[in-house]
């Protein structure tokens, strides 16, 4: 793995930080908590407060989570910068997905760390229906996860293609 990849992806982590900060600046700006506007049929922009984690798991559990999600964010942080500087040069791809997870991590820890809980303002629903609230970081946590599924199923499918050209010879 060659270092100027890596400064790469940390600098892409870095600019979702940006995007997740600046958004969720401007949601707490202009919106109380709690107040909604409607966009779509379908979407609204929201300003809620989440103490828990994705779909508010443990957010009625009197604080201590807190502190939970920050060891996890941070362990799983430093885990995925390690891979990153593991990847061979040709791993491109599973470096911006890393990239991702990271920079959503990290904007989530942030608010974790200064306000004991996350800016969730993205609300996606159907008549009665609601998804949970998100925000850039979760996106970006979303979009890294499902990239790092997909390149692990190729990999697979490839490794197994190529023992069965194998055995064939």
């Amino acid at each position: 793995m060659r270092r100027t990849d890596l400064l790469r992806w940390l600098g892409f982590s870095l600019l979702v930080v940006a995007l997740d900060r600046v958004a969720k600046y401007i949601v707490v700006q202009v919106l109380e908590v709690g107040e909604r506007i409607p966009v779509w049929p379908f979407f609204s922009w929201i300003h809620l407060q989440n103490e828990g984690a994705a779909f508010s798991f443990l957010s009625g559990a009197g604080g201590w989570q807190r502190w939970l999600f920050v060891v996890i964010a941070i362990g799983f942080s430093v885990y995925l910068i390690y891979e990153m500087r593991r990847l061979p040069a040709e791993r491109k791809l599973q470096g911006w997905a890393f990239a991702l997870i990271l920079g959503g991590a990290w904007g989530n820890l942030i608010d974790r760390i200064d306000h004991g809980r996350v800016v969730d303002f993205v609300l996606v629903h159907y008549q009665h229906y609601y998804f949970p609230a998100f925000n850039v970081a979760d996106s970006a946590i979303f979009l890294g996860a499902v990239a790092w599924i997909v390149l692990m199923f190729r990999d697979a499918r490839r490794e197994s293609s190529a023992r069965a050209e194998a055995n064939a010879e």
